[in-house]
């Protein structure tokens, strides 16, 4: 087969040039030899455009869910293309107001949110508190009235819808999930009952998320519809239908468009007799493509059916694979061209661990070589973020590039960094 260049699992300023793969008008190369091995580059204009696309395909406002990834500057770039941030934990709120992002343009999430998170959000003053469960209401409420503060107040449902073409672990919408309140049962009528009566809470509207990594979006259809008809059963000021819209990481790969996404909802939303604004909280779509990890060949070994490549990163830095059995397809920088081909190499990582492979079985067109560097594309998403410690490995570098430039925004990780916490001597 034919190689090609795949643009569609690149960052948008990604091309091939004479000296191999160029991000933001940088040779990616270079990058690696400025700022070390992994690497994760992020490129601004691919991030900025997808900010506008959404905020066209939701013009009622949306909020990005910066657990996707989370760092002051991403916060900031997203705050300044007009996006809200949504934060799950006191640590994502405090982030994002150290970078500068007005407490009522953040929502807070979370299935079982302690009372430091929630006094921190009112103390603030955070712009929506998104409640899940009786118990957390019961916090919610307590603190409210001790503060004398009103915080305004989303109840989560659980329209027992299940995305059916995503990974087990990352379907949020069915019966049994951990998030959310029942729709069928009555318990979220008498949920947004408990916070209009209360004196102290204002009741603003309702909220659902059925999943992730979703490219068939017909369960999103029905979800939508169901919730927004008990949003109008309750007078719900606003519909947010949370993120979870799917992104290409194979070479065929078709993922829904934003602008279909944001069509549906809509749509959806009317058709389940709701008239009001409908908003979004994206996260993986926003980011995934706009971010490729950087690796260096370091092992090479011949067996027999494969070719084993092992780089210099892994499960540590993106435990993907492992978890969700994420599909990737690596790259040479130098030669940075694809086939879909059934191929010779098996990408392995650094982790002692069997599961630490990137990918299986794969066409890498260049004849990799003893240190190469290699690009994982797709990596914009849920990599840094869940990246661990194992084997006492630091996080890598992440740089922004934008026109010839590149601007750390987080640095690698060392062993005083790990040792720091370390209390034992």
């Amino acid at each position: 087969m034919t190689s090609t260049f795949p643009a569609h699992l690149l960052p948008a300023t990604a091309r091939a040039a004479r000296d191999g793969l160029e991000i933001g008008g940088l040779p990616v190369a270079d990058l690696v030899t400025s700022f070390g091995s992994p690497l994760i580059v992020y490129d601004e204009k691919h991030l900025r455009a997808r900010c506008g696309e959404i905020r066209s395909a939701f013009p009622d406002g949306a909020s990005y869910a910066s657990k996707a990834f989370r760092c002051r500057g991403i916060a900031q770039l997203v705050h300044e293309e007009g996006l809200g941030l949504d934060v799950a934990s006191g640590g994502e709120l405090a982030i994002a107001l150290a970078a500068g992002v007005p407490p009522e343009r953040l929502t807070l999430h979370g299935n079982n949110k302690s009372l430091s998170e929630l006094h921190a959000a009112l103390t603030v003053g955070v712009g929506r508190i998104v409640v899940d469960s009786d118990d957390e209401l019961n916090r919610l409420e307590t603190l409210a009235h001790e503060m004398t503060t009103g915080p305004r107040v989303l109840v989560r449902v659980n329209p027992s819808v299940a995305a059916v073409d995503t990974h087990r672990s990352i379907r949020t919408g069915h019966e049994a999930s951990k998030f959310g309140v029942a729709l069928e049962d009555g318990r979220a009528e008498a949920l947004v009952c408990r916070v209009r009566q209360s004196r102290r809470m204002r009741f603003g509207g309702v909220h659902i998320h059925i999943g992730s990594q979703m490219t068939d979006l017909a369960p999103l259809r029905q979800a939508i519809g169901s919730a927004a008809s008990f949003a109008s059963s309750v007078d719900a000021e606003e519909l947010i239908v949370g993120g979870g819209l799917g992104v290409s990481h194979g070479l065929n790969d078709n993922a829904p468009d934003i602008a279909t996404w944001g069509a549906l909802a809509r749509q959806s939303a009317e058709d389940g007799g709701f008239r009001g604004p409908v908003l979004a909280e994206p996260g993986r779509v926003l980011t995934a493509t706009a971010a490729v990890t950087l690796y260096t060949i370091g092992t090479i070994k011949r067996r027999a059916t494969t070719t084993l490549l092992a780089v210099d990163g892994g499960i540590s830095d993106n435990p993907r694979p492992a978890l969700y059995q994420s599909v990737y397809h690596p790259l040479l920088v130098r030669h940075p061209y694809a086939t879909a081909d059934i191929g010779d190499y098996t990408v392995v990582g650094k982790n002692c661990e069997s599961s630490d492979t990137f990918a299986r079985d794969v066409d890498i067109p260049g004849n990799p070589q003893l240190g190469d560097v290699l690009c994982l594309p797709v990596t914009g998403a849920y990599t840094y973020a869940m990246a661990s410690h194992y084997n006492g490995l630091g996080r890598p570098a992440v740089v922004l590039v934008r026109d010839g430039a590149a601007r750390p925004i987080l640095r690698r990780e060392t062993v005083e960094d790990l040792l720091r916490v370390d209390l034992v001597s």
